[in-house]
């Protein structure tokens, strides 16, 4: 969701510190998960009110070294590439709750019961905006490949 290594290290290490200090008050050991994707939600909502820019993306995004097995593979890697881009630039565009959703159920594998857990929100309300985030990106992509 930042799009900057550095700063998901230092929310990383922010919410397992607070694991660590409250985890004689996790009385259900199954749901560590649940607190631990609550706990990063709220360190990273916390960090956008600290920020003057609130946009959830920043422009710069750090890819990854390519390696070159065969020239097919290439091809296959800039395509992906330029495909992520394209979702991250459409992702900054929509609304957070868009984002978020579209991100916790896409990136994060999480169920509609889960996400509608973790952000609070009915089970249904997720499913919708799911949908409409998938929309646009499925519009936005089929514009560009036209």
């Amino acid at each position: 969701m930042l799009n900057d290594q550095m700063r998901a290290d230092d929310i990383v290490q922010e919410v397992f510190i607070k694991l660590f200090e409250n985890l004689k008050n996790i009385h259900n050991k199954q749901s560590t998960q649940y607190w631990l994707l609550k706990t990063a939600r709220n360190e990273i909502l916390a960090f956008f009110r600290s920020t003057r820019n609130k946009k959830l993306y920043s422009n710069s995004v750090d890819l990854e070294v390519t390696e070159v097995e065969s020239p097919d593979s290439l091809v296959e890697q800039i395509e992906n590439r330029e495909l992520s881009e394209i979702v991250l630039g459409e992702l900054d565009l929509m609304n957070l709750e868009f984002r978020e959703v579209f991100i916790l159920g896409e990136y994060s594998g999480q169920s509609y019961k889960e996400i509608a857990s973790i952000l609070e929100i009915d089970e249904d309300l997720v499913k919708s905006r799911l949908y409409k985030a998938r929309q646009k990106l499925i519009n936005k992509i089929s514009k560009l490949v036209e």
